[in-house]
C-alpha cells in the first residue's frame, strides 16, 4: 500500500511539474503595452528570455549600437539578466534589424516574437527604440526580488505592427517657476521615453527666473536666475549643462524644444537689464495690474518677482536694444539646439498693447527663421501674421488656433482643460491648481485632438503636448505625482488611432505600469478609477 501511495505521489508531482512547464501566459493581444499598438496578432507559443539570450544587431552599427546598449541595460534593470551580444543571427536572440528598405515609416516598427527569437525591425533607429519600449513592457518582471542570471521570462508569441498617429508627442516642463537640476531632467527623460514621447519642451524663462546661460547677457542668470517662486534660491543651466540635457534626450530619441517667453512673462530679464524695461512696476502678490497706467520708470531694472501672478510684465517693444537682446538669445540657444523648433511664448502679455504685440511677434518670428528654426508660440501668437512653418500651441482659445490654421500654420494641441498636468486630480490633491479643470485620469484619457473644434481637423494638427507648470511643484517626487499616470494617457492619445482607444482597456493596462512605477520608486497618483 505504501508503495502504491508513493507511486501516486510521484505521478501527481510529475503532472504538477508538467503543468508548470506548460504554464499559460496571456496572449500578446492581452498584454499591457502603452501606448496601445496599432496592430497586434497572436501566435501559439512563447519566447523564453534567459541568461543565454543574445542581442544581435543587423545593419549600420553606428546607428544600432545605442539602441542595443539601451536594450541591454533595460533588460538587466528588469530581470538581472546580463545579455551578451552576437554578430550573426541565431536562436534564442533578440534581433534588432535596421532596414532602410523595409518600407516602414521613420518611427514605425515591427515586433515579431516566436519560440526561437524576438525580432524588431525598423527603417530608422527611432523605430527600433520604440519597438524596444514595447518589448520592455512585455517582459513579466518589475526589477524587484531578482534571482540572478538563471531566471527565465516568458514572452507571448505574436506580431506587433505599429506607428504613431502624430509626429509630435510632447511633454513640457516649466523650470522657471521652480528650478530643477540636470539630473532631475534626465530622470524625467528616462520615464517619458518609455511612453514614446519624442519632444521635451523646456520653459526656460518667466517672471520668476531665467534658467539658461546667455554669454552675451550674463546678468540674465546671475540676477534673473537667482530666485524662484517663494523666494528660495533659484538656479540655471550653463550652456554645457544644456548640451548635456540635449545629448541625453537625443540618446532617447527626444527632441528638446527651448522656450524663451516674450514679450510678457519677462520680469526676470527686466530685473537683470533695465534697458529692456518700458516702465513697469512689479505687483504685490494678489494684485492684477493689467491696466497700463501702472507703468513705472522707463529703463529702470525691476525688482525680482517671486509671486505667481501673470500678465504684468513686458519687454520694451519699441526699443532696438530689445531686438538685439532677442537676437542674441535666439542665436546662442539655437546654436546648441539641434531640434527644428524655437518656442517664443507669446502668451498672457496683458500689458503689451496689441498694436505693439503684433509687430513684435512677427519680428521675433523672423529672427527665429534667420537662425534656421521654426517658430512655436502659444495660441495668442495667431494675432500676428504667421509663417506657414510656424506652429501655434492651442492651450486656451479655439479662435486663436483657427486663426493660425487660416494662415496656413499648424497647431500643437495642449488644451488646459484636458492636458495641463498641473491641474489637480480632484479637490483633495495637495498641490496644483484648479483654474482650468479638475483632471482625473479618465478625463485625461477620454478626449481626442480632432474632437475639440469642428474647424481643427486632423491635417491641421502637428501633435499633442502635455504641459506641467510648476508654481506649486518643488521636487522630483511632486513632478512624478502630477505627471504619472496622466502622461501615459496623453501619450496614448498622441500615438494610438482614436478608433482603437478605449478607457476600460487602458484602465486595466495602466495597473501593470503602476507595479513598474512602484518597483522603480516613482511617486505616482493611485487614481481611484483604476484597480491597482
Amino acid at each position: 500500500m505504501k508503495k502504491n501511495i508513493a507511486s501516486i505521489f510521484l505521478i501527481l508531482l510529475g503532472m504538477g511539474l508538467y503543468s508548470c512547464s506548460k504554464e499559460k501566459i496571456a496572449p500578446l493581444s492581452q498584454e499591457n503595452v502603452i501606448p496601445l499598438p496599432v496592430s497586434v496578432s497572436d501566435i501559439d507559443g512563447n519566447f523564453q528570455l534567459n541568461g543565454n539570450t543574445k542581442i544581435v544587431s543587423l545593419g549600420d552599427a553606428a546607428q544600432l549600437n545605442g539602441v542595443a546598449e539601451y536594450l541591454k541595460s533595460s533588460v538587466y534593470s528588469l530581470t538581472a539578466l546580463n545579455l551578451s551580444t552576437a554578430e550573426q543571427e541565431q536562436d534564442n536572440a533578440v534581433i534588432l534589424e535596421l532596414n532602410p528598405n523595409s518600407g516602414l515609416e521613420a518611427e514605425a516598427y515591427q515586433l515579431t516574437i516566436d519560440d526561437k527569437n524576438v525580432r524588431i525591425m525598423a527603417s530608422q533607429p527611432a523605430g527600433l527604440f520604440y519597438g524596444v519600449q514595447s518589448l520592455k513592457q512585455l517582459i513579466p518582471a518589475h526589477g524587484k526580488d531578482l534571482n540572478g542570471t538563471n531566471n527565465s521570462f516568458k514572452i507571448s508569441a505574436g506580431k506587433i505592427e505599429d506607428k504613431p498617429e502624430y509626429a509630435y508627442r510632447g511633454f513640457m516642463l516649466d523650470v522657471a517657476r521652480h528650478f530643477f537640476s540636470v539630473e532631475d531632467v534626465k530622470h524625467l527623460i528616462d520615464q517619458i521615453a518609455e511612453y514614446k514621447i519624442n519632444h521635451l519642451h523646456l520653459h526656460l524663462s518667466d517672471d520668476q527666473g531665467w534658467r539658461i546661460e546667455i554669454k552675451s547677457w550674463p546678468l540674465l542668470t546671475t540676477i534673473g536666475g537667482s530666485t524662484q517662486v517663494g523666494g528660495q534660491g533659484g538656479g540655471f543651466y550653463t550652456q554645457e549643462d544644456y548640451k548635456e540635457i540635449v545629448k541625453y534626450a537625443m540618446d532617447h530619441f527626444i527632441t528638446i524644444v527651448p522656450e524663451i517667453d516674450m514679450p510678457g512673462h519677462t520680469n526676470s530679464a527686466l530685473a537683470s537689464y533695465g534697458e529692456l524695461n518700458p516702465g513697469i512696476t512689479v505687483p504685490e502678490q494678489g494684485a492684477l495690474p493689467y491696466d497700463r497706467s501702472n507703468l513705472g520708470v522707463d529703463g529702470m531694472a525691476t525688482p525680482l518677482y517671486t509671486g505667481t501672478e501673470v500678465g504684468f510684465s513686458t519687454l520694451a517693444t519699441n526699443k532696438e536694444v530689445t531686438y538685439k537682446f532677442i537676437e542674441d538669445v535666439i542665436r546662442e540657444i539655437s546654436e546648441i539646439t539641434p531640434g527644428p523648433y524655437f518656442h517664443i511664448g507669446g502668451d498672457e502679455s496683458h500689458v503689451t498693447a496689441i498694436e505693439d504685440y503684433i509687430p513684435f511677434i512677427e519680428r521675433a518670428q523672423d529672427i527665429v527663421t534667420k537662425y534656421g528654426k521654426k517658430t512655436l508660440g502659444w495660441d495668442e501668437v495667431a494675432h500676428a501674421k504667421l509663417l506657414p512653418t510656424s506652429v501655434a500651441q492651442y492651450w486656451a482659445k479655439a479662435e486663436n488656433a483657427i486663426m493660425a490654421i487660416e494662415q496656413g500654420a499648424q497647431v500643437l494641441i495642449s488644451p488646459a482643460v484636458k492636458a495641463y498636468l498641473d491641474m489637480k486630480y480632484d479637490s483633495t490633491t495637495h498641490i496644483g491648481y484648479t483654474w482650468a479643470a479638475l483632471i482625473e485620469l479618465d478625463e485625461a484619457y477620454n478626449w481626442d485632438p480632432t474632437g475639440l473644434e469642428e474647424q481643427i481637423k486632423r491635417e491641421n494638427i502637428l501633435g499633442v503636448e502635455a504641459p506641467l507648470w510648476t508654481e506649486t511643484i518643488t521636487t522630483r517626487a511632486e513632478i512624478e505625482y502630477m505627471v504619472f499616470p496622466r502622461l501615459a494617457a496623453i501619450a496614448e492619445i498622441a500615438w494610438t488611432p482614436k478608433n482603437l482607444r478605449n478607457w476600460d482597456s487602458f484602465s486595466k493596462r495602466i495597473a501593470f505600469h503602476g507595479q513598474r512605477w512602484e518597483a522603480k520608486g516613482i511617486n505616482f497618483y493611485k487614481s481611484p478609477k483604476v484597480n491597482w
